[in-house]
């Protein structure tokens, strides 16, 4: 006698009722990131990119066991580039009991069909903006993930590091301190940027990318105090740079966006305000800075270590190209 076929999930999109279950099935699949209702409205129901049409869910018997979410541009980040060529996959999972039922890859194939009906030929998992859920895949945590996407052609484009230092007992080092002084002596600004100062701050993020700019304004929007950031302008008054923390979701412990201006770097700047950045955190009781992206190898990444980072957790960008 043969064995009774097992029912096989409908791929469909996403629809009302579905969040309940959806999260529940996230968090059994990814327990080294686990989402919240709140986060999984603000990064993904919230965003002016979101389209139902584009969270494909596999649906067996009115329960979620499996989902994957395209996106493609709308709205432009900045200006008026809707990259049409362009579109991410920001997570997929499969429910464990549903594995290695080629489920995983049907729901990829299917993510990539409806990107590739809108015109899309390159698809990068999975650092969007302005709501990335992270920055790529961890393959260490998730191997099976790993291999699925290698077999459907996705290829690695570069590392991102994620990176934490502990602040119990953070005092700022006296050569910090020192160089502080004697950027100062000649004539360098530190402290919190006046409300005058953010069209100077926000002109300097724009330049690195728009994503930043529009951070900073939705935290502050959102009622963030000022003294969350520190900047600094050089004795010619130009915005020199500036770091923060709680741009993101209002997490005090996560640092970011910090960044000097291209002419002015070699100087130290970015050494004083990380360090007047993780002062202020100190003070306000947190416990440890984190984030979630740097390059390891990068003049940013060698600053964190010598300032006490270590590396976490590292995630891999991968892109799939039509042909």
């Amino acid at each position: 006698m043969s064995a009774t076929p097992r029912p096989r999930p409908v791929l469909r999109p996403f629809r009302p009722g579905d969040g309940r279950s959806l999260l529940a099935a996230w968090c059994r699949s990814a327990p080294d990131d686990p989402i919240t209702a709140a986060r999984f409205r603000t990064l993904i129901l919230l965003d002016p990119n979101f389209d139902p049409e584009g969270l494909r869910v596999a649906d067996l018997d009115g329960q979620v066991v499996g989902a994957v979410y395209a996106v493609r541009r709308r709205t432009p980040l900045a200006g008026t580039d809707l990259e049409p060529d362009v579109g991410w996959i920001l997570f997929f999972f499969v429910d464990p009991p549903h594995r290695r039922t080629g489920l995983g890859r049907r729901l990829l194939t299917d993510a990539l069909d409806w990107l590739r009906g809108h015109g899309r030929t390159r698809v990068d998992f999975a650092p969007y903006a302005p709501h990335y859920v992270l920055p790529g895949l961890d393959r260490a945590a998730y191997p099976e993930a790993a291999r699925l996407l290698a077999s459907l052609g996705f290829r690695p484009r570069y590392e991102a590091a994620a990176m934490d230092r502990g602040l119990v007992g953070y005092r700022m080092p006296d050569e910090v301190r020192r160089h502080e002084a004697a950027l100062t002596a000649r004539g360098h600004r530190f402290g919190t940027p006046s409300d005058d100062d953010l069209v100077d701050l926000l002109g300097l993020a724009e330049e690195f990318t728009p994503d930043w700019a529009r951070a900073i304004r939705q935290c502050l929007t959102g009622g963030a105090p000022l003294d969350r950031i520190v900047s600094a302008r050089a004795p010619d008054g130009r915005m020199a740079g500036w770091a923060m923390h709680g741009a993101y979701d209002g997490t005090a412990e996560r640092f970011g966006p910090f960044g000097v201006r291209k002419e002015l770097r070699g100087a130290g700047l970015g050494k004083v305000l990380l360090h007047l950045t993780l002062e202020r955190m100190r003070a306000l009781g947190v416990h440890g800075a984190w984030f979630l992206w740097t390059g390891e190898q990068s003049p940013a990444g060698h600053l964190y270590r010598a300032s006490g980072f270590t590396t976490t957790r590292r995630f891999t960008v991968l892109r799939w190209e039509a042909g």
